[in-house]
């Protein structure tokens, strides 16, 4: 009889997928992960699976996150307008890891968990999970609102 598989093997699986994809991006747009390779990594399907644009408007934002996708329309094929917060418009080298750690819920909605985005962002970045979780808090931390990293 085959062994059934758990909630825990789909996780365990997700974030091992997510980090292969991460590595698929450092591979392509590497080792240096910019602004432009940013743009570049939005245009490839292979690793974003619905359009994104980065809009610098923190309206429909929570006030300690730092960026969040946002539907454009009823359908993920709409597309998404990540928002980011206007303070990080001066500090575009760091924007990607923003994003990146947003595009799990592009490509994953509800079944992204932090793991994930982590994972991602940290293989596309080509660098460890903990250098990239102390990274985005730090990022975090110029909100000033104690996001609890």
């Amino acid at each position: 009889m085959a062994k059934q598989l758990t909630a825990d093997d789909a996780r365990q699986s997700l974030t091992a997928h997510v980090a292969a994809k991460g590595e698929e991006a450092f591979a392509k747009f590497g080792p240096h992960i910019g602004w432009k390779e940013l743009q570049l990594i939005l245009q490839d399907r292979a690793l974003v699976r619905y359009p994104c644009e980065i809009v610098f408007d923190s309206t429909p934002l929570q006030a300690d996150e730092v960026a969040h996708p946002v539907p454009k329309g009823a359908k993920p094929e709409d597309g998404f307008a990540i928002h980011v917060q206007p303070i990080f418009m001066t500090q575009l080298q760091r924007v990607p890891w923003l994003v990146l750690y947003q595009l799990v819920l592009v490509n994953y909605g509800e079944f992204a968990s932090p793991d994930d985005a982590e994972a991602f962002g940290a293989a596309a970045l080509g660098i460890t999970r903990d250098e990239y979780y102390q990274g985005i808090c730090k990022l975090a931390d110029q909100l000033g609102c104690g996001t609890g990293c």
